[in-house]
């Protein structure tokens, strides 16, 4: 499959996302093309890139005053410490608002240098060049920025666009199986949601995902992130439709949460875990049928997911994650605001499903039969 180029326009910016495989030669041009007045460079660094996409990317931005910070990407530091210390370095650089910040890295290397460029002197240029396939096809497309607290994460940040995405297939070469697990949630959320015919086509393709086979990536990456924004355009700031995206989310955060962000659960099969908790309430609530649940059941037995959802099919398990959904960002007020799942393709409507913690825990008690 050839490179790919999504044009986005939204009420704050037009931007492009390329995808496409051994595409970042490309990125001195387009920044002479989208920043022809940056003379400064921010290179913030995932620790986890392999050296020799570092390389390119310095060899081909020679011709810029560069400054590099290698970033221990975690949830943890994903936090106001790291994005001050940033800042200060950037200030201390001299750096003005027709430079530049790209950061090269996952979704939190992302979430973390976007936000620092949409506060740093009331907003700076940004690039964001994601390197797994988690933040290829979801953290990188939409604008959302933020940090964690330590009363959840991403309840603090910014909605604020990149001047350019550039997602290179190839740093995916170097990714762990549960790596690409994780990109792979957000891919099979993205049809489950809104597209059949996806649906349909990861039921043969997925084994090809994850054998990284470049053409099915790219086609992959490009129907995901055109789901996406199919969401994002009708709304920027996540009022209302936007919040569908959120699909198995709700729990997928509050098992991030209880695990303190453990490396062992990665957002990924956090995610996985949290959209058969969402179609299992939906069961309950007859909003889906069996054969929808067996149909999403089958994907993860073929594709060896199953593990993801042993550890929260009992009782006990789904209980204590419970006090951690008060804190989603979907909810206004005391009820949790669920998305849940009519059928492959449709979901209802945000606001619609609200569940006292009350009811929610007598649910619970059915949905462990499942």
């Amino acid at each position: 499959m050839k490179n790919q180029k999504i044009k986005i326009k939204n009420l704050n910016q037009n931007y492009s996302v390329l995808i496409g495989n051994n595409i970042l030669n490309s990125l001195p041009k387009k920044i002479k093309s989208v920043c022809p007045k940056t003379k400064k460079i921010a290179l913030i660094f995932d620790k986890k890139v392999p050296s020799k996409f570092k390389k390119i990317i310095l060899r081909n931005l020679k011709k810029y005053k560069l400054f590099i910070y290698n970033f221990n990407a975690n949830e943890k530091n994903k936090s106001i410490k790291s994005a001050t210390l940033i800042i200060d370095k950037l200030l201390s650089k001299n750096f003005n608002r027709t430079d530049l910040i790209i950061g090269v890295g996952g979704g939190i290397t992302g979430d973390l240098s976007g936000f620092v460029a949409s506060i740093f002197k009331r907003g700076i240029n940004f690039i964001n060049v994601p390197t797994t396939l988690l933040s290829q096809v979801d953290a990188a497309i939409g604008g959302k920025t933020g940090i964690n607290s330590k009363f959840g994460k991403n309840l603090v940040g910014t909605f604020s666009q990149p001047k350019l995405v550039i997602s290179d297939t190839s740093f995916l070469t170097s990714l762990s199986k549960k790596e690409m697990v994780c990109g792979y949630a957000e891919i099979l959320k993205h049809a489950i949601i809104k597209d059949k015919k996806f649906f349909e086509w990861l039921k043969i393709n997925s084994k090809y995902i994850f054998f990284k086979d470049p053409k099915k990536l790219t086609y992959a990456i490009q129907k995901s992130c055109k789901i996406k924004l199919f969401y994002i355009n009708q709304d920027v700031n996540e009022k209302n439709m936007r919040m569908v995206l959120n699909f198995g989310h709700t729990f997928a955060h509050a098992i991030e949460i209880k695990n303190n962000y453990s490396k062992n659960i990665t957002h990924g099969e956090a995610v996985l875990s949290g959209i058969i908790l969402a179609t299992k309430i939906s069961l309950k609530k007859n909003l889906c049928s069996y054969k929808t649940f067996q149909e999403l059941i089958q994907i993860y037995k073929k594709n060896n997911l199953s593990y993801t959802i042993k550890k929260y099919s009992n009782l006990k398990s789904i209980n204590s994650l419970i006090p951690f959904l008060k804190n989603d960002k979907k909810n206004n007020d005391k009820k949790i605001n669920f998305i849940l799942l009519k059928k492959i393709g449709k979901t209802t409507m945000p606001n619609k499903c609200k569940i006292s913690i009350k009811d929610l825990k007598e649910n619970v008690k059915y949905i462990t039969q499942y």
